[in-house]
């Protein structure tokens, strides 16, 4: 039989999994009786643990969310997770003000991590180099998101000034339905109340909304089930230069299986053949892009497209005359 103290600690990590357990079940994973059970459920209430318990043939203990944080008990892996997630708080920069949180909560965490998963973390962190990103995204304020991700879940319409990519200013009211995290930066997907249409908003150009918030809306259904997939898109889309419609001599499926969601969108046509709307900063990163499919196609617009790829067909043909 576990020591109390011992037995404490391995009912508590039992009570942290997400479910419910049965007295009896909680009895024969310790080796203790019952009684013993409901004993050292009263000693964690004691400590500050919320056990909720409920009586009945489907009756049994779990932890609950109380008034207090208590200590949590974490595996190894539970435990490096964390630490190199905080790590990646602390460094990242996308939502400002968690930098100091984030490295306190580490420090917290590394001075009481057995040198095993010190020295794991320590190796990732030598061996281990972020690239750059090519742009630096503005950071957004983490209130900002907890206020919004907050009206999503309470169903409140929002107003609040937005900056558009003009620099042009103007009061919106929409409906919050997610926070997307996409690249370095965030987006609201919402619905726009004045123009009764799907928007989605970086929230780095939102101002905090007004309060009070607006009244309480009837979820509508979302605009596509993969709101990431539909940020990726509308994101892409906006940052394109060029647009193309291109007619691809293979299946829908083969198509979408070697492009994402941010490169563009596959529409079939029939068995043998789909349509292929895509875009790009430049027309030639859209003639390599296209050549990679490994596919035959053909482009439908736009007109500098057609006339880069006859340009570089000549000069691979030259290319490959030469040798």
């Amino acid at each position: 039989m576990l020591e109390t103290s011992a037995r404490l600690l391995r009912l508590l990590s039992l009570l942290q999994t997400p479910r419910d357990w049965t007295g009896a079940e909680l009895a024969e994973r310790l080796g203790v009786s019952p009684r013993t059970v409901r004993n050292d459920v009263e000693r964690l209430r004691g400590l500050g643990y919320p056990v909720h318990g409920t009586r009945g043939a489907v009756g049994g203990y779990r932890l609950g969310a109380g008034a207090t944080l208590p200590p949590l008990l974490l595996d190894d892996d539970e435990a490096v997770a964390v630490a190199v997630g905080l790590r990646a708080g602390a460094t990242a920069g996308s939502v400002a003000g968690i930098e100091e949180s984030s490295l306190r909560a580490l420090a917290k965490l590394e001075q009481v991590l057995p040198s095993r998963l010190r020295r794991r973390l320590a190796a990732l962190q030598a061996y281990t180099v972020p690239v750059p990103p090519d742009t630096v995204a503005p950071a957004v304020d983490a209130d900002l998101l907890t206020t919004l991700t907050a009206a999503c879940r309470g169903q409140e319409q929002l107003r609040f000034d937005y900056t558009d990519h003009r620099g042009g200013a103007e009061l919106r009211r929409a409906e919050p339905y997610r926070v997307v995290s996409w690249g370095r930066r965030w987006y609201l997907v919402a619905f726009d109340v004045d123009r009764q249409a799907w928007r989605t908003f970086r929230v780095d150009r939102m101002s905090p909304p007004r309060v009070p918030y607006g009244p309480r809306f009837t979820p509508r259904e979302l605009p596509d089930g993969d709101v990431a997939a539909y940020v990726s898109r509308r994101v892409s889309a906006a940052a394109w230069r060029y647009r193309a419609r291109v007619t691809v001599h293979a299946t829908a499926s083969v198509v979408a299986e070697r492009i994402t969601p941010a490169v563009g969108t596959v529409e079939a046509v029939d068995a043998d053949i789909c349509v292929l709307d895509t875009g790009a900063d430049s027309v030639e990163t859209l003639a390599v892009y296209l050549g990679l499919l490994g596919v035959d196609f053909t482009v439908i617009d736009p007109p500098e497209l057609v006339a880069c790829l006859r340009e570089l067909a000549e000069r691979y043909g030259r290319a490959a005359t030469s040798v």
